[in-house]
């Protein structure tokens, strides 16, 4: 039995009741294989003796001590207990805050086992968070390695620590070795079972470490086996090698009013190679935000519409799904170009839905752009050939999968605006080609970025009103929609009243958030994009796929409360004309030291690649993934960051194996390939997924 085939729920554990299976599932743990993978953050060692001597603030107490006395601080109801010990080094005092009931349990005399943190403070060695236990009973959380875990909802340490243990002693120690012994002993690895104990029920400090080293490869290592496989899967699905017609993208081309840059043909050049090859194409294209990707899209999608077939973009969001098609029609109208080009999203109505599905199954629809809806069962092609995903890593991996089977082996191009680090690009993605457009179009100008400490906005307000007077537009960005929620935040909402009265009474301004109507959301953007309004304020809908070139100021408020990726974004919305551009971001009095790191980044540099790199470096693949950026790789125990060295072996162990046994099917490599198809089972109900989201903490 491998770990992910262990499916029972967590309520199969003793003491695991609903409360705490819906506090658990707040951890991504629905089943006894999530929790074997739920990894401690930190281990409290109370094996080893530590006495009142041996305090340090980064060294916990651990030692055996009598009660001597009581006292008391402070009146009324904030009347304190102080417990005083003595081991034989010297005296700690206990500050029991809101826990004077302690008395009864410390009484004089007793003596304890006790672990906490202790510091000088007031003329005594203090410790207000510690836990004890009677020095007279059997040891129950002393003279052990204790696990520290990430917790939610109501959950304890202790908890978890009893669920684990169960878990491990039931089913972690019955479970199948998933690697072969000769990796097992290369790299000095554990055996899976003992791996799990050596984690959740450690006999030593050093024992983790081991463990944690073990769980770590074992992930990585079955994530480049599936990138593998993926490679060699394309690989094998040959076809004829073909030669495109280039008369619309020609004529598309020198009907443009710019010329593409050096990188935009270097990469047009990549993916025609590509387009016309024996094999399927799978590229990723990064480009920088307002680098061109999409142009070289069209050009290429062109080529595979003139000669016959169906291609389909996809976006996001409804928001850049339409403007993808408005643009479109109007360069294709412009061109002279007899190509079909229809919108598909969620709002269209079905009167409407109807012929166009129609339409789309009979093949008279040449290019399909759309949303989410063109992943739905009922969306049939004729004979589509070519599938363009834009900010690919909104998109989750199922919904990818069922655009894809919509057709006999596509070629794929993938897109994203927010440049991906070279290490994720090698090992993440390395099954697929990577184009880069770094070259921005000619004549724009480098966004100007300042920084703004809240109560010094009226400045940035000034400068703002001058970039108005002059007849450009403006951004204001916040992180929730309204004044809800436990945190003094300004929000869209409030914020587009005080401007609109207060600040800008003399132009015009609108809204646009995810709660309001799609409709009017979809005029007020319209309105904002031919200059009917001044402002626009917004939450992050408006991250991606706003191009309106005669806005030049982008105005974050709070800007400590967004990612890197979205600050850049958001910056990107600007400078897209021949306008100079700027872009002010407004932050608390206190900030945090990775939201400090994130600013004087955004300060530094423009460049996107720059940007990608330092995010890597900031918060780790695992965030840059993760729930607000909705990445490109989701892992439960790795962290690259970390972890690279041991990503770098897997790979050159994983692909040895597949260089030999592409697919896993000679007798030695059938159980890896089992173990693979556990693990791809365990992800499946966590895929790479996006939603229209909004800060609102």
């Amino acid at each position: 039995m491998h770990v992910a085939e262990i499916t029972q729920p967590v309520t199969d554990l003793p003491g695991v009741g609903p409360t705490r299976s819906e506090d658990l599932s707040r951890l991504g743990i629905t089943t006894i294989g999530d929790l074997l993978l739920h990894v401690p953050r930190e281990y409290e060692d109370r094996a080893t003796p530590v006495p009142f001597a041996g305090a340090e603030p980064s060294r916990a107490v651990n030692t055996v001590a009598q009660v001597v006395a009581h006292s008391y601080v402070g009146g009324g109801q904030k009347r304190t207990l102080k417990v005083h010990v003595r081991d034989e080094t010297g005296i700690g005092v206990l500050v029991c805050f809101g826990r004077n009931f302690l008395a009864r349990s410390l009484p004089e005399g007793k003596t304890i086992r006790i672990y906490g943190v202790f510091t000088h403070r007031y003329g005594d060695l203090q410790a207000t968070a510690f836990e004890f236990e009677d020095a007279a009973a059997a040891p129950r959380k002393f003279g052990m390695i204790l696990p520290v875990y990430p917790l939610a909802g109501s959950l304890s340490q202790s908890d978890l620590r009893k669920a684990t243990a169960a878990a491990v002693r039931r089913y972690g120690r019955n479970v199948t070795q998933e690697l072969p012994n000769s990796l097992v002993e290369r790299r000095g690895l554990l055996p899976t079972a003992r791996a799990l104990e050596a984690i959740h029920l450690p006999a030593s400090l050093d024992e983790p470490a081991k463990g944690l080293k073990t769980l770590v490869y074992l992930e990585l290592f079955f994530l480049q086996l599936a990138i593998g496989i993926r490679s060699a899967e394309r690989q094998r699905s040959s076809r004829p090698p073909r030669s495109l017609p280039r008369g619309f993208a020609d004529r598309l081309a020198g009907n443009l009013t710019f010329a593409l840059t050096a990188d935009q043909q270097t990469v047009m050049r990549e993916i025609v190679t590509d387009l016309e090859a024996g094999i399927p194409m799978a590229r990723l294209l990064q480009g920088d935000v307002g680098s061109g990707k999409t142009i070289v899209a069209l050009l290429s999608a062109l080529m595979v519409v003139e000669a016959g077939h169906q291609v389909a973009l996809m976006a996001p969001t409804e928001l850049l799904a339409r403007q993808h098609a408005d643009a479109t029609a109007r360069l294709f109208a412009a061109a002279a170009l007899d190509v079909s080009v229809a919108l598909l999203s969620g709002t269209i109505s079905t009167s409407s839905r109807k012929p166009l599905i129609t339409a789309i199954a009979s093949g008279s629809v040449d290019l399909v752009i759309g949303t989410h809806a063109v992943f739905t069962p009922d969306v049939a092609f004729r004979n589509l050939a070519y599938v363009i995903i834009d900010e690919q890593h909104r998109f989750g991996v199922l919904q990818r999968a069922a655009l894809l089977q919509k057709a006999r082996r596509p070629d794929v191009l993938f897109m994203t605006a927010t440049p991906i680090p070279r290490t994720l690009a090698l090992t993440v993605f390395g099954d697929m080609k990577v184009s880069s457009i770094r070259e921005m179009p000619a004549g724009r100008r480098p966004i100007e970025t300042h920084l703004a400490r809240h109560g010094n906005e009226a400045k940035v307000y000034e400068f703002v009103r001058r970039e108005l007077a002059a007849g450009r537009q403006a951004y204001f960005v916040y992180p929730r929609i309204d004044d809800t929620g436990a945190l003094a935040l300004r929000d869209a909402e409030s914020m587009w009243q005080t401007l609109q009265d207060q600040v800008y009474p003399e132009f015009s301004v609108g809204l646009v958030h995810s709660r309001i109507a799609d409709e009017q959301k979809r005029e007020t953007m319209e309105q904002f994009r031919r200059g009917e309004l001044d402002v626009l304020v917004a939450t992050s809908v408006v991250e991606v796929g706003v191009d309106v070139p005669n806005a030049t100021c982008m105005v974050v408020e709070h800007a400590e409360r967004f990612g890197l990726a979205a600050l850049h974004q958001l910056r990107g919305r600007v400078g897209r004309g021949v306008h100079q551009s700027y872009c002010f971001l407004v932050y608390a009095e206190e900030l945090t030291d990775a939201a400090k790191e994130r600013l004087k980044v955004m300060h530094a540099t423009t460049d996107g690649f720059e940007i990608a790199e330092e995010d890597l470096r900031i918060r780790g693949p695992g965030d840059i993934a993760g729930t607000q950026q909705a990445g490109y790789l989701r892992l439960r125990i790795a962290v690259l960051a970390r972890d690279m060295g041991t990503m770098n072996e897997a790979r050159t162990d994983a692909f040895d194996i597949l260089e030999v046994d592409p697919f896993l099917t000679g007798p030695a490599h059938v159980p890896l390939a089992k173990s693979l198809d556990a693990a791809r089972a365990m992800n499946r109900h966590t895929p790479f997924s996006y939603s229209e989201t909004e800060e609102s903490t």
